[in-house]
């Protein structure tokens, strides 16, 4: 029997023009518990194979779950058809993509067997019994949820200019919520963690125990937070909170197609647009970091991925590509060409992105800030093409004279990202990634991760409308 890597070259060998095809085999599983009963316990397969081929400067798409040599070879005509289409009404923008060093072999993340072998009443029990310890960390918790999914991904990229890469990772992550209640006041807080390995992996830095502890923790200590006075303000932002305004606010607004239809960094390569202090990047694989949320070896282009400093020293250093945009640019591909499921196209996707960590401590920038707030546990938010952002924060202390002193309860931060970096005056030498959980959307979701040290800067800051 032919293994799927020689059944996609054989397939692509009857192409005259460049192809590409990309088998994609995803098991999840996702659990639920909610006030000690399971919400949910389900697993799901996917598989099949996307094609895509590129003629006259068109690209066509076809995909198939059928790996049968007849439905290849059907599935790269539709593809072939639609390019033809495509090429008439559409003007090139590139004629041909131009060569590259591609990924060949094996490309194992470790953790997958592990995490495989783990039995599913295992993880269930463990899930079970966080939500019970939230929930009865305090009488005051009035509702706990946990909830744990995970992926097992198996790729094989095939191009016909030499890619021919077979993949596996396993990507898991833990959510724990908790809802407090007195005298008809509630708070909510939220412990999550993400990750790309086995299920060990995950309680790396707290255990399952801690998180249910500080979930349940923060949420009651929540309920006494008076609300946050806003104004223009010194921050010192978590890693968290810094890996949100990278992804979010910087991140996206670089990815070559973004700032093809005109985001705030087009045409600022070489020009300054942050402190000196910042260097930002996205990188498949981060040093000294292991298993982070989105570490990626190769992409889905079958281009190896690499580290990309997109800021360097406050420089806008470079965007982030694919290997049509980087044609267009008359750069390398950067790795970031990622896709979702078989049946969808490679977009220009972020990995792991986030701020490189500097030289002082966090003691040393607290105890040098005269006023201000440490702001973390992001909420999530919303930016947009022009860097403009607005994050929810779910704990603010207040600085005074250099100490940490009071909570407050959850708030906003918003500027535009680019100003907001011009503004660090501090960066710590503390690293962490600290977004592993949760999705990217852009058209199609994506496993991501982001952090960074802890940085002073200026921003908004605004209370939460309850």
């Amino acid at each position: 029997m032919k293994s799927v890597s020689e059944l996609l070259e054989n397939t692509l060998s009857k192409s005259p023009y460049w192809a590409e095809a990309r088998y994609h085999k995803r098991t999840s599983q996702a659990l639920s518990v909610q006030k000690g009963l399971v919400k949910q316990a389900k697993s799901n397969l996917t598989s099949g194979v996307g094609i895509r081929v590129l003629v006259d400067g068109a690209w066509g798409f076809s995909s198939t779950s059928d790996l049968s040599p007849h439905s290849l070879e059907k599935t790269l005509k539709l593809a072939i058809e639609c390019a033809k289409s495509l090429s008439q009404l559409k003007k090139a923008q590139i004629k041909k993509l131009p060569p590259t060093k591609l990924a060949k072999g094996l490309f194992i993340i470790p953790g997958y067997e592990l995490l495989q072998k783990m039995p599913l009443d295992q993880k269930l029990q463990a899930v079970l019994k966080a939500e019970e310890q939230t929930r009865k960390s305090s009488s005051l918790i009035q509702s706990a949820t946990c909830v744990y999914n995970e992926l097992f991904e198996d790729k094989v990229i095939v191009t016909t200019d030499g890619a021919n890469a077979t993949s596996s990772l396993a990507r898991n992550e833990i959510k724990l919520g908790a809802i407090a209640s007195k005298s008809g006041e509630m708070a909510e807080s939220h412990e999550s963690v993400g990750k790309t390995g086995s299920w060990d992996c995950l309680f790396s830095r707290s255990s399952l125990s801690e998180m249910s502890e500080n979930a349940a923790k923060l949420a009651v200590d929540l309920l006494s937070a008076p609300k946050i006075p806003g104004g223009n303000a010194v921050l010192i932002l978590s890693p968290a909170m810094v890996g949100l305004l990278s992804h979010e606010a910087i991140g996206h607004t670089v990815e070559a197609d973004f700032v093809l239809s005109g985001s705030v960094a087009k045409d600022k390569l070489g020009t300054q647009v942050a402190s000196p202090l910042v260097t930002l990047s996205d990188s498949g694989t981060v040093n000294g970091i292991k298993y982070s949320g989105g570490e990626l070896l190769v992409d889905d282009e079958g281009v190896i991925t690499q580290k990309t400093t997109i800021i360097k020293n406050g420089i806008l250093n470079s965007y982030l590509h694919n290997r049509e945009s980087a044609a267009i640019f008359g750069v390398e591909p950067t790795g970031n060409g990622r896709a979702w499921l078989y049946h969808d196209e490679p977009l220009i996707r972020m990995r792991n992105t986030y701020i490189e960590p500097g030289q002082q401590s966090l003691e040393e920038i607290i105890a040098t800030t005269d006023e201000g707030y440490l702001v973390d546990c992001p909420l999530g938010g919303q930016a947009d093409a022009t860097g403009e952002f607005m994050f929810g924060a779910q704990k603010v202390t207040k600085i005074e004279n250099g100490k940490l002193t009071k909570m407050y309860r959850g708030a906003t931060i918003s500027g535009q990202a680019f100003e907001v970096l011009s503004t660090v005056d501090a960066v710590s030498k503390e690293f962490l990634l600290d977004l592993g959980s949760g999705y990217c959307g852009k058209g199609q979701p994506a496993k991501v991760d982001a952090g960074g040290p802890f940085i002073r800067c200026r921003a908004t800051i605004g209370g939460v409308q309850e």
